[in-house]
C-alpha cells in the first residue's frame, strides 16, 4: 500500500506519461493549467550520499541555444545525432539570464505585478525558451539493470531539483513527459532507455508559462536549470518513500519512532538500542530535538535494495491553550524570511553558501527561517535540522499581482487550477516531510483567499497531521492554526497581544505571529526593540521574521550591485528587491547587528553603582550551562579590569542577581561602566569558544559636559577677519575659516538628510512619505540669512535665519562663540518659526576638513553605526577607524555611518566634545551628492574635502520602506533647541 493518502492520489493521478505520438513541436502544455505529465509521484528527498544507490550528478556544463519564442525552433534537437556543436555553453545549475555577459537576456525584477499582460493561463508570444543538452556516460562501475521499470528489478530515475519555469525533457531522443513547479522535485524513470555511453539528455525550458501566474513571488524572474540534476540507480527492492515518524513525550521523557516505508524493511538506531520492522512503533528514553539544542539520532532504514541513512529528531508540535507549542513548551520564533540568493549564480546556491547562512543566522542569535516564498533547496533543511532552525516551509505559490484587480481571476478561487496547487502542496510535503526543523507547513504567499487554498489544507492535513498550517492571507483563520500577518503596527500588535483585535471567535484563539515585519531595506529597519518588547509582553505573540535575510543586488561591474531597472526592464520596482539583513556579498549590515542585539537570548541589567547585575535566561529550552560569563570596568572607554562572572545554569524563563566584583580604584576619574557579556564555553558547531552571545553595559559614573570659560574676546585682525582664542573668523559673515592651524569650510546649520529606502517609504502607503514630503517642503535646499555679525565683551555672536524657498516656516538660529584662549565653544540656539508639521531629518551643524583628515577616534556609541530607533548594538567605547571606514555600503547610496552618544571625536587635527553628547558623521561627499547618487559607483570623493556632521538630533529610521514609519518617540520635532560643541587643536593631523 503506498504511503500517499487518496487525495494525494488524486494528485498523482494527472501525472500521466506523455503521448509521444504528439507533435513534438506543439506548445500547448506550456499555457495547460495542468501541473504537468510525465513524472513520477512525489516522494521524500534525500541526498545521493545518504544511500548506497549509485548516482550521478549531470550538473556541469551543457550546450545551450536561446529561441525568442516556444515554438521558434522544432525539437530535432532533442533526437540522437543532433550536431550542437555550435551551441554555446552554460552552467547548470544556472539561470541563462545571469550567463553569456547579456547574450542570453536579462534578469528582470518586479515585487508583485507580472511582467506581462495578465490573461490567465495564457502567455506572450515573446516567451524566451531555452534548449539545453547534455551528453554522458555511465560510470564503469554503474550497476547493469534488465532494462526495465518495474516494482521488482533495477531502475534509473531522472531527477530535476528545480527549473524555472517549465520544462520538456527527452533521453535519447525519447520524451520523457514536462512540468512546471519551478522550486520542486520532479522525477522520470528512464532505465529502459539508457545506454553505457552517448546518452543525450534533452531539456526544453521556457521563462513563461501558465505557472509563472502561480510564482510571483517578490524577486528576480531568472529562468533556467537552477538546481541539480541527478540520475539515481533504483536497486530491486530499493527505497521508494518513506515518513519518519519521531514525536517526543516530555512528561516521559522519551521518543516515539515509527518509519513507514512503501517498501518493506528494518530500521537501526544504533545509539538507542532500536532495530525494528518498518510500520512499527518502538518507545525509548532520548534526547529531544530542538532548535536550540538540535540532537539528531543517526539512524538505517534497509530494505531488500538499498540502505538510506536516517536523521532522527525526536520532536512535538501542537497547538495547546492557544500556543504553538514544541515538546511542551511554548518558543518564541526569532526568525528571518530567506530568499534563495547568490548575487553572481542568483538562486542557484552550493552547499557553502547555503551553510554559510545558517552559520551566520546562528551566530546572529537567529532561530527561525520562513523559506518565501517556496521550499528552498532540500540540503539547506538538512542545515537547519543539524544545527537548529524552527523553520515554516513555504509552498511555490503567490499569485500576488492579480491584487491589482481585486483578486479576479485568481488562480487559488478557480477549480482547473486546484490539480496544479495540490501538485504543489503535495511535492513539498512529500519532499520535506523527514525534516524535524520544519514545524509549520505554509501554503504559500500573497494569493489572496479561495477554495485551492481551502483543498491544500486539508489534503496537508490529511497527510502529515503533526505540524501546523500557517498561510498570512487567512484573516478570518478558517484554514490555518496560527493568526499570521504582515507589517502590523507596534500598536496593533499590542492590541493583538491583549486579545483586543477582534475578529472572529476561532481567530481570537490561536497564536499569533509577524510572518513579516522589520522590513531591513536600506538604512533600517528601525523599532525592532520596541517590536521584540511587546513580543516578550504577551504570551500570545510568539515572535516573527524580519523581512528579508539578503538584498538581491546582482554582482555588475557598472554599479557595483544592480537592481530593478538597471537591466532596461520596461517594468521593474527598482532597489526594492534589496531589503536584506545581509548585504548581496554576505556581509552583516547593521540592521543584523542590530537585530541580534535585539533578540538575544540571555539579558542582563542593573544599575553599576549597585554591584550586582540581573541575569535572565530568555531560551525556551536550554539552560546557561553553554555559556561563561565575563565583565570588564571600563574608563573613559578604556578597560582597566576584566575578569570572569559567575553565574548559574539558569533553566529558561530563571533570573539569578549576580554579584559584581568591588570596582578598581581609577587615578583621577572619569566615565566609567561595567561590560558583562555571555560567551560561548566551547566550541560549537555553529560558533567559537569565545563567540558573543549577549552582553550588557551598567553605567557607574558620567563625565561631566565640557566647560569653557568664556575669558578672551574676539579681536579684529585687519578688516577681513576676527580672531577668537584659536579660531579665525571672517569678519563679514561670521564664518569659522580655522582652528589653529586646520581650515574649515561652510560651517552652518543642517537638517538635510540623503533619504532612506525607509524615509521615502513604498509607493502604496497611506501614511505620509518624509523623503518626499521634507523634499516637497525644500530641507534639501534651505536657505541661510545672515541677519548681524556682532563681536562682543566675550563673545561673537552670528545671526541668521534658516529656512527653504517658497514658504514661511524657517528657524532662527544663533551661532554664539566663546573661548578661553585654547579652546572654542559654539553654542547654537534654534528657535522655529512657522507652523512646522514635519520632522525634521536631523538637526545639527555641518562643515568641511582638508581630506588629509582621513583617521578618526571617538569615544561613544560603536563600532557600527546606530540612529534613535536602531541604536541597542551601539557599545559605548573608545572606537578607531578611518572616514571611509565609517560608510555603510548600502546597494542604494542613503543616509548612513553616524555614530551615536558620541562624547568627543578627533578627526583632522581637530577634538570635538558635545554638551550633549552628539550623533557624529563623515564622508569625503557631501549630503547632496549622497542624495544624487543611485549606486555606490556614482559616490565620488569631494576633492579636497571630508564633510562632518556633528548633530544634536536625528530623526528616526522606521520601517516604512514596507511598514510603520519611525514611531512617535523617535520623531525629531522642530522646537526651540539649545545645543553646544568645544573645539581644540589635536597634536597630529589625525
Amino acid at each position: 500500500m503506498s504511503l500517499r493518502s487518496t487525495a494525494a492520489t488524486v494528485v498523482t493521478d494527472n501525472i500521466t506519461p506523455t503521448d509521444t505520438t504528439d507533435s513534438i513541436s506543439s506548445t500547448d502544455y506550456v499555457e495547460d493549467v495542468s501541473p504537468g505529465q510525465g513524472a513520477l509521484p512525489p516522494r521524500a528527498w534525500y541526498a545521493p550520499g545518504s544511500s548506497d544507490a549509485a548516482s550521478l550528478s549531470l550538473n556541469g556544463r551543457w550546450r545551450f541555444r536561446l529561441s525568442g519564442t516556444a515554438d521558434a525552433e522544432d525539437g530535432s534537437f532533442a533526437a540522437e545525432g543532433y550536431d550542437a556543436g555550435d551551441w554555446a555553453e552554460v552552467s547548470v545549475p544556472g539561470h541563462w539570464v545571469l550567463q553569456g555577459d547579456g547574450a542570453f537576456g536579462s534578469p528582470i525584477y518586479t515585487n508583485h505585478l507580472y511582467p506581462f499582460p495578465v490573461d490567465p493561463p495564457r502567455v506572450p508570444t515573446e516567451n524566451p525558451t531555452g534548449d539545453h543538452l547534455r551528453t554522458f556516460d555511465l560510470p564503469d562501475d554503474w550497476p547493469t539493470a534488465d532494462g526495465t521499470d518495474g516494482d521488482d528489478t533495477d531502475t534509473v530515475l531522472l531527477r530535476f531539483d528545480g527549473v524555472e519555469s517549465c520544462a520538456r525533457v527527452w533521453l535519447n531522443g525519447t520524451e520523457l513527459g514536462e512540468f512546471k513547479g519551478s522550486r520542486l522535485p520532479h522525477e522520470f524513470a528512464v532505465g529502459h532507455l539508457l545506454k553505457p555511453a552517448g546518452n543525450v539528455l534533452a531539456v526544453r525550458v521556457h521563462q513563461w508559462s501558465a505557472g509563472s501566474y502561480l510564482e510571483d513571488q517578490d524577486q528576480w524572474w531568472l529562468p533556467g536549470i537552477f538546481r541539480d540534476v541527478t540520475l539515481l540507480h533504483r536497486p530491486a527492492g530499493a527505497v521508494t518513500d518513506f515518513f519518519v515518524h519521531a514525536s517526543y513525550d516530555h512528561v516521559e521523557g522519551a521518543g516515539t519512532l515509527r518509519v513507514d516505508s512503501d517498501v518493506p524493511g528494518r530500521v537501526t538506531v544504533p545509539a538507542l538500542g532500536v532495530d525494528v520492522a518498518t510500520g512499527e512503533p518502538v518507545t525509548v528514553p532520548v534526547d529531544p530535538w530542538t532548535a536550540e539544542t538540535p540532537k539528531l539520532y543517526d539512524g538505517v532504514l534497509a530494505t531488500a535494495g538499498e540502505r538510506v541513512r536516517l536523521r532522527i529528531g525526536f520532536r512535538t508540535v501542537v497547538l495547546e491553550d492557544g500556543l504553538i507549542k514544541v515538546n511542551g513548551r511554548p518558543v518564541l520564533l526569532k526568525g528571518v524570511n530567506r530568499h534563495e540568493w547568490h548575487p553572481e549564480r542568483g538562486r542557484a546556491l552550493d552547499l557553502d553558501t547555503m551553510r554559510e547562512d545558517v552559520l551566520l543566522m546562528k551566530r546572529h542569535n537567529i532561530n527561525a527561517v520562513r523559506t518565501s516564498h517556496y521550499p528552498p533547496h532540500p540540503a539547506f533543511l538538512d542545515l537547519c535540522d543539524e544545527y537548529g532552525l524552527w523553520v515554516i516551509d513555504e509552498c511555490d505559490l503567490e499569485t500576488h499581482g492579480f491584487v491589482e484587480q481585486a483578486w479576479r481571476d485568481n488562480p487559488v478561487d478557480d477549480d482547473r487550477w486546484t490539480p496544479a496547487l495540490l501538485d504543489r502542496a503535495a511535492r513539498m510535503v512529500e519532499r520535506d516531510k523527514n525534516h524535524p526543523s520544519v514545524v509549520l507547513w505554509s501554503l504559500g504567499n500573497e494569493a489572496g483567499t479561495g477554495r485551492g487554498l481551502t483543498a491544500m489544507a486539508e489534503w496537508i492535513r490529511d497527510r502529515d497531521g503533526s505540524r501546523l498550517i500557517h498561510y498570512e492571507g487567512d484573516w478570518n483563520c478558517r484554514d490555518t492554526d496560527v493568526y499570521s500577518r504582515m507589517y502590523a503596527p507596534h500598536e496593533e500588535v499590542e492590541r493583538i497581544g491583549q486579545g483586543l483585535d477582534g475578529g472572529p471567535h476561532r481567530r481570537r484563539e490561536l497564536p499569533f505571529i509577524q510572518c513579516e515585519y522589520g522590513h531591513a531595506m536600506g538604512n533600517g529597519p528601525g523599532g525592532l526593540a520596541d517590536y521584540q518588547h511587546i513580543f516578550e509582553t504577551y504570551n500570545r505573540i510568539q515572535g516573527g521574521f524580519v523581512w528579508e535575510w539578503i538584498d538581491h543586488g546582482i554582482a555588475d561591474e557598472r554599479y557595483g550591485f544592480a537592481y530593478g531597472g538597471d537591466f532596461g526592464e520596461e517594468l521593474h520596482d527598482g532597489n526594492f528587491v534589496c531589503d536584506g539583513l545581509l548585504f548581496p556579498d554576505r556581509t552583516p549590515s547593521p540592521g543584523l547587528v542590530e537585530y541580534k542585539k535585539v533578540i538575544e537570548p540571555v539579558r542582563m541589567g542593573g544599575e553599576g553603582r549597585g554591584g550586582t547585575v540581573r541575569v535572565t535566561n530568555r531560551y525556551d529550552f536550554a539552560d546557561l550551562s553553554a555559556l561563561a560569563f565575563a565583565w570588564s570596568y571600563e574608563v573613559d572607554g578604556e578597560t582597566v579590569e576584566s575578569g570572569t562572572l559567575s553565574v548559574p545554569a539558569l533553566a529558561p524563563g530563571e533570573s539569578a542577581e549576580v554579584k559584581l566584583p568591588e570596582p578598581p580604584a581609577v587615578v583621577g576619574g572619569g566615565e566609567s561602566q561595567w561590560t558583562v557579556r555571555a560567551l560561548l564555553a566551547d566550541d560549537t558547531a555553529w560558533g567559537p569558544r569565545g563567540h558573543v552571545v549577549a552582553w550588557a553595559q551598567l553605567p557607574v559614573a558620567r563625565t561631566p559636559w565640557p566647560a569653557v570659560a568664556a575669558s578672551v574676546s574676539p579681536v579684529a585682525s585687519g578688516e577681513r577677519l576676527i580672531t577668537l582664542g584659536p579660531a579665525a573668523f571672517d569678519a563679514r559673515t561670521g564664518d569659522l575659516r580655522t582652528i589653529g592651524t586646520t581650515q574649515l569650510t561652510g560651517l552652518r546649520l543642517d537638517v538635510w538628510r540623503a533619504p532612506t529606502d525607509n524615509d521615502h517609504g513604498a509607493h502604496w502607503q497611506t501614511d505620509p512619505r518624509l523623503g518626499p514630503l521634507w523634499r516637497k517642503l525644500g530641507l534639501h535646499r534651505m536657505r541661510h540669512r545672515l541677519d548681524a555679525v556682532e563681536p562682543g565683551d566675550d563673545a561673537l555672536t552670528v545671526r541668521t535665519r534658516v529656512a527653504p524657498a517658497g514658504w514661511e516656516v524657517g528657524l532662527a538660529t544663533v551661532y554664539r562663540w566663546t573661548s578661553d584662549g585654547s579652546r572654542l565653544k559654539l553654542t547654537v540656539a534654534v528657535t522655529p518659526e512657522g507652523e512646522w508639521t514635519l520632522p525634521l531629518p536631523r538637526l545639527g551643524i555641518r562643515f568641511g576638513l582638508p581630506s588629509s583628515a582621513a583617521g578618526v577616534r571617538w569615544f561613544g556609541g560603536g563600532p557600527g553605526e546606530a540612529y534613535p530607533d536602531t541604536r541597542s548594538a551601539s557599545m559605548l567605547g573608545l572606537w578607531h577607524s578611518t572616514v571611509d571606514e565609517l560608510q555603510t555600503p548600502y546597494v542604494r547610496p542613503q543616509e548612513n555611518g553616524a555614530r551615536a552618544d558620541v562624547r568627543w571625536a578627533e578627526l583632522g587635527g581637530l577634538r570635538i566634545e558635545g554638551d550633549p553628547e552628539f550623533w557624529f558623521t563623515a564622508r569625503r561627499w557631501t549630503t547632496e551628492q549622497l542624495d544624487a547618487a543611485n549606486h555606490l559607483t556614482d559616490l565620488r570623493p569631494d576633492g579636497d574635502r571630508v564633510w562632518v556632521n556633528l548633530d544634536h538630533g536625528q530623526m528616526g529610521i522606521g520601517s516604512q520602506s514596507c511598514g510603520p514609519g519611525a514611531l512617535p518617540q523617535y520623531h525629531l520635532r522642530a522646537r526651540r533647541t539649545e545645543f553646544s560643541f568645544v573645539f581644540s587643536a589635536t597634536e597630529t593631523g589625525d
